[in-house]
């Protein structure tokens, strides 16, 4: 009933194990779960109803096609991801983010997010980019340009800081990355 994906989600939201009493119980008080567990089952006609509803109300707009496991919602609120982009495993989002397509110049396209990727409050990215693993993006940056594996992205224009183990700290409970 509950896949792969779900089960390392609710296990960087909780800490804890999926268990099926206790899993819906700890839905009900988080719309970030529930918008989780009702995309991760896509072929229920049941969970895409109540998915659409978490959606309407909390001003979400994307799909977990593209994004990998472990996925964390710090915030659910007014979060905006590019169909195309391409988001790896262990991100944190938080409210406000908006991961979006440049649709003309040298950056057309769509963003690829790495793996242990903290984004915060109100980051846009932008284009056709890379971000590499282990990326910290400071609250209300904006980046347009890729980012090496472990850094920290702040400000816009967007600085980068070159910083070993960027995201410790700040990415919990991470799951196996292989």
């Amino acid at each position: 009933m509950v896949d792969e994906k779900f089960r390392m989600d609710y296990y960087r939201m909780t800490g804890e194990k999926w268990k099926v009493l206790q899993g819906l119980k700890q839905m009900t008080g988080s719309p970030a779960l529930r918008f989780l567990f009702y995309s991760r089952h896509r072929g229920n006609v049941f969970c895409k109803i109540l998915k659409r509803r978490i959606k309407n109300r909390n001003g979400l707009e994307f799909e977990l096609d593209n994004i990998g496991a472990g996925f964390y919602l710090g915030h659910p609120y007014n979060i905006t991801i590019n169909r195309d982009a391409v988001i790896g495993k262990c991100c944190n989002l938080h409210k406000g983010v908006t991961i979006g397509q440049e649709s003309r110049g040298v950056r057309k396209g769509s963003p690829v997010i790495g793996n242990k990727v903290w984004i915060g409050i109100n980051a846009v990215i932008v284009g056709k980019i890379i971000i590499g693993d282990d990326v910290l993006i400071a609250p209300n940056s904006y980046v347009n340009r890729d980012v090496p594996s472990h850094s920290i992205v702040l400000g816009n224009p967007c600085r980068i800081i070159p910083c070993e183990d960027a995201t410790r700290e700040y990415i919990r409970r991470e799951i196996g990355l292989s």
